[in-house]
């Protein structure tokens, strides 16, 4: 992936990422609405820094959809937790292969950008991700080895 495509990638996941803040912001209330509101504009912030990244060198946004289809339409606050926190991990993976790049600039953008996405999803589901925006694939199930036995000598 090149990295302009790897920014439309970011910009794309950053779109949805503000809709579905907008929805669980319209949904919540108390500091739940608060700490969407703070999650909402940060990705508005990384949304048009992206944008003008893109236009800078010489490309095209993407533009945003007229809506989206969330994954889970909260209507508790464990729900606006749940899709919070799906938002977070899908927009850290949106900015992994950024990571890659040869430009050292848009690695430290990236790699700052996931930090963000992964502090803001622990804050609302403290779970240890072992390599964040990584596809998780299931392990091999272990082979069972035989065990030798020990023989102790008859007297």
């Amino acid at each position: 992936m090149s990295a302009d495509q790897g920014l439309g990638t970011a910009l794309a996941a950053e779109h949805a990422a503000v809709y579905a803040y907008g929805v669980i912001g319209a949904r919540s209330t108390g500091s739940l609405r608060a700490v969407a509101t703070d999650a909402f504009d940060a990705h508005r912030a990384r949304r048009d820094q992206l944008r003008t990244l893109i236009v800078s060198r010489g490309g095209t946004p993407v533009e945003p959809n007229a809506s989206y289809e969330l994954p889970v339409t909260p209507s508790t606050p464990a729900q606006a937790v749940e899709l919070a926190v799906l938002v977070e991990r899908g927009v850290t993976s949106a900015y992994l292969e950024l990571t890659a790049s040869g430009d050292p600039a848009l690695r430290k953008m990236a790699a700052l950008a996931m930090q963000e996405c992964v502090v803001r999803a622990y804050g609302l589901r403290p779970e240890i991700d072992a390599f964040p925006g990584m596809p998780v694939r299931p392990a091999p199930s272990p082979t069972p080895t035989p065990t030798p036995t020990a023989t102790t000598p008859s007297p």
